[in-house]
């Protein structure tokens, strides 16, 4: 071991000592032959040309936007201008390098406020750990075959989300067709009467809250699809006594007061008060004659981002943009979790875009939603499909939580082991390797005798 705490051998020298950044050519979209030799940005390969900029491997260093992002081009390529590029290394260690570059966090070194930019001159004083030149080829070969696994590591890691994401809408798609209940329903004998008579109570009672009475709208057919024969269809507009939209206009906003919610606010299920604006006490007075959030109501995003729900499980007040939906049960007897269900499960399942207006901000009517058809089984059932849903979506959210916990430490794997590596810990060294002050000689002297050479005379050659 040295006295810098690096094994025998080694050597540590400047960025700049070592390696030369070279500057991209600007090479634009439109002159691209589209093929032949890759073409690379800061952020990887872009298009082909058939005319390369380099004459074999060669790394790539982002400079402009991809700040420090390091790629490896194994032959000649074209580094645009938003790029630096090196195609001379000590002792042709290509592979060596490509993942030193990695290893020195580059893409700290940006400096600018406006458009992310690395100085090279910044990159050539990071101080590197060289190891013998034998060593070099020993360190790239481990770490390609570990990388490797790293990388199909993350790849099935990342295809387990799309998963639980199709897991989800199955789910619901279950819930909402009667799959799921299926042997509930073999062991309770429900019936297709006992939901007529709980569905027309529920119709009553939205008759009597409602303060000028009105038949809710029909539904659509077209998009019910099959329910078990113990079920009913209805609309949406039948078991809610109001369905109405947040305030039209921008309200006067103040440092602290009464939230005023809008899309961003309702995400995953839940409202989010911890960044939401504010207006004054009598502002949402007014607000609320028109649209008034008690608990127990639905909440449904219809402008922006269509279709995020959330059940209100607050008494604190607060009041709504435009873009956030009101739903009020039409009686105590609906279960709001179960119409939730079925939004979701319809959100997913159809093409909202057919039922959306608005070119430029997308926008769900309330009339569109006031016709959506909503299976409905009995109460009973519809408890305990609720039940089994808030079952299996904990299920999910586990898998979930579990998931982002392995792509985390999958993500620090490779700068772990790129860490162990230039310290000398992930392979053995061989005492019999020529050390690394030789290879340094040898820079140095092939440095001096360039500089020896005289200048070539004539005309300068112009860049294209």
């Amino acid at each position: 071991m040295s006295h810098l705490g690096l094994p025998a051998g080694w050597a540590v020298k400047n960025l700049g000592d070592l390696v030369e950044f070279k500057y991209g050519k600007a090479l634009p979209d439109k002159v691209r032959s589209g093929a032949g030799f890759p073409v690379f940005g800061s952020n990887g390969e872009v298009g082909k040309h058939e005319v390369p900029l380099t004459n074999g491997p060669t790394i790539v260093v982002g400079r402009k936007g991809s700040v420090g992002q390091v790629h490896y081009c194994p032959g000649a390529c074209s580094p645009i201008d938003t790029t630096y590029y090196v195609d001379e290394v000590p002792g042709r260690q290509f592979g060596f390098w490509r993942y030193q570059l990695r290893s020195l966090g580059l893409e700290s070194l940006n400096r600018s406020t406006a458009i992310p930019g690395l100085n090279r001159t910044d990159a050539y004083s990071i101080r590197v750990n060289l190891p013998p030149l034998a060593e070099q080829v020993r360190i790239a070969d481990k770490l390609d075959t570990v990388l490797a696994r790293v990388d199909a590591v993350t790849d099935r890691l990342a295809r387990v989300a799309p998963l639980l994401k199709r897991f989800r809408q199955s789910v619901l798609a279950a819930a909402t067709s009667g799959r799921l209940t299926e042997e509930w329903r073999d062991i309770n004998k429900p019936t297709k009467l006992l939901a007529e008579v709980q569905l027309g109570t529920i119709t009553q009672e939205r008759l009597c809250r409602m303060k000028k009475a009105k038949n809710a709208a029909e539904r659509t057919r077209t998009e019910e699809f099959d329910v078990p024969q113990s079920w009913l269809w209805t609309s949406l507009d039948a078991l809610t006594a109001k369905i109405v939209d947040g305030t039209h206009h921008t309200p006067t906003y103040v440092s602290e007061g009464v939230p005023f919610v809008s899309v961003k606010d309702i995400r995953d299920g839940v409202i989010d008060f911890s960044n939401t604006k504010f207006i004054t006490e009598e502002e949402h007075c007014e607000l609320s004659k028109r649209c008034p959030v008690e608990q127990g109501d639905l909440l449904i995003t219809k402008s922006g981002t269509i279709g995020r729900t959330a059940i209100v499980k607050t008494n604190s007040p607060f009041s709504l943009f435009v873009s956030v939906a009101l739903l009020k049960p039409a009686s105590r007897e609906v279960n709001m979790r179960f119409i939730d269900l079925a939004l979701q499960d319809w959100i997913g399942r159809i093409d909202v875009s057919s039922r959306i207006v608005g070119s430029t901000i997308k926008n769900l009517h309330l009339v569109d939603m006031k016709v959506l058809g909503i299976p409905f089984p009995s109460l009973d059932e519809q408890a305990e499909i609720v039940r089994r849903v808030e079952l299996l979506v904990a299920f999910a959210d586990r898998l979930e939580a579990r998931l982002q916990t392995a792509q985390t430490a999958a993500q620090r794997l490779t700068p772990a082991l790129l860490a162990k590596a230039f310290r000398g810990e992930l392979v053995p060294q061989d005492p019999n390797d020529e050390p690394a002050a030789e290879l340094l000689k040898r820079l140095a002297a092939a440095r001096d005798s360039q500089a020896a050479k005289p200048a070539k005379r004539g005309r300068s050659a112009v860049k294209t």
